[in-house]
């Protein structure tokens, strides 16, 4: 056994944990937290739908064979929108990943607009005389959904416990699955 260090190695993982306590940094934000919870649970009610068949969705079999039919997207970009959706937006209530999460819906919100919603004109379709809904509804989502990709997902969320659990971690000079990182030498 040597005592020699992998400085590379040590510097590949700094990396990783640098990434993931921008991906958990957040403030105490309450506005972020309002915006979190509703986006999550308007957007979870959709996932919903897609995934389970709930509120008169198709299922998730169904709506992976309607996303290739209608829009021509490939099955698995569909999955992704329905894990989104569903499980990524039940994250979001919570405030768990809530960046990457956001990230998520704002793909979704964008794609939705770009394949679907773009051509039925701004307004949702009240007076049901249109082809289909506007994409005013998904303006609005992602004038949710950016702020938290942009900086957290505020107060009372799971993000600012781990970050803080990170934190402790990297003061106590380990990493976040706990090996140990002497100091790099000076030069």
């Amino acid at each position: 056994m040597t005592n020699e260090i992998n400085w590379e190695e040590t510097a590949a993982r700094s990396s990783l944990g640098e990434l993931v306590h921008r991906l958990v940094d957040t403030d105490d934000s309450r506005v972020l937290l309002f915006q979190r919870v509703v986006l999550g649970g308007v957007v979870l009610a959709h996932g919903a739908q897609k995934l389970l068949g709930w509120f008169g969705g198709y299922g998730f079999d169904a709506t992976v064979r309607w996303f290739g039919e209608a829009l021509h997207v490939p099955a698995p970009f569909a999955v992704l929108v329905i894990l989104s959706d569903s499980l990524g937006s039940l994250a979001l209530v919570f405030g768990l990943f809530s960046r990457f999460m956001a990230l998520g819906t704002t793909l979704t919100m964008l794609g939705a607009i770009l394949l679907f919603h773009a051509p039925n004109g701004f307004f949702m379709n009240w007076s049901g005389t249109n082809a289909g809904e506007g994409y005013e509804l998904h303006l609005l989502a992602l004038a949710l959904s950016l702020p938290i990709v942009v900086r957290g997902a505020g107060a009372w969320s799971l993000d600012r416990r781990v970050a803080a659990w990170l934190r402790a971690r990297t003061m106590q000079g380990s990493f976040f699955w706990g090996a140990d990182f002497p100091a790099p030498p000076r030069v």
